[in-house]
């Protein structure tokens, strides 16, 4: 990844305690964690006084865990020592934090029409790509081919949300405010929201087993990136 255009990257900030929600990245060496001496400063206990750093060797960037206490994950994996960054890559630190990194040349989202988990209730995303759902007829598209036979109402109304919501987190209580709005309150087990969704990838993948629809985002919820 060059950046001899001068142009450089952007890193997208997602947490409750983070006192900025976008950060170019001016310097060559940046530090994440809840200590003053961080170039990025968040004040979150979970986060380790220097958490993780990201740096620039050649035209590359790179992220570097510093031992921290509760962990870092790339894309969804334990990141151990250091790692090459790609153009959209998601990192999150200690369950509490996510990142986004933006490579150089990309555009920073509106941030705010891009909140880090979406409800039920909130204004729909654009959804476009590969899989297309047909709301008024309740019919599901890869491509040009129907899943057939139709998705059970509870699969349907899981992937219509993530559908709605495509690239952004839906958290599982939004989930269960989707699939089974009467059983607010009474509760949902976990178990078996993992077991719908499980349900849902399935089928998916009988029409299109070359590509992971639904993301599974580990502490917070699930995410729909539509091929």
């Amino acid at each position: 990844m060059s950046d001899s255009s001068g142009e450089r990257p952007i890193l997208i900030i997602q947490g409750e305690k983070a006192a900025e929600r976008q950060r170019t990245l001016t310097e060559d060496n940046v530090r994440v964690g809840r200590g003053e001496d961080c170039e990025i400063m968040i004040p979150e206990r979970a986060i380790s006084r220097q958490h993780i750093r990201i740096f620039k060797a050649g035209d590359d960037w790179f992220i570097e865990d510093l031992d921290s206490k509760n962990g870092s994950w790339l894309n969804g994996h334990k990141l151990l020592g250091e790692a090459k960054l790609y153009d959209g890559d998601e990192i999150n630190l200690a369950q509490v934090l996510n990142l986004q990194f933006l490579g150089t040349g990309a555009t920073a989202p509106n941030l705010i029409d891009a909140p880090d988990f979406i409800g039920k209730s909130q204004r729909p995303a654009q959804p476009g790509g590969r899989l297309r759902v047909d709301t008024d007829a309740r019919r599901v598209y890869i491509g040009e081919k129907e899943i057939d036979p139709p998705l059970s109402p509870p699969q349907y109304r899981l992937l219509e949300l993530l559908f709605n919501n495509t690239g952004r987190i839906c958290t599982r209580e939004s989930v269960i405010e989707a699939v089974w709005p009467d059983v607010v309150g009474e509760g949902v087990s976990e178990q078996a929201i993992d077991a719908l969704v499980r349900r849902l990838r399935d089928r998916i993948a009988e029409v299109d087993p070359d590509w992971q629809y639904i993301v599974t985002v580990r502490g917070h919820g699930f995410r729909l990136e539509n091929g």
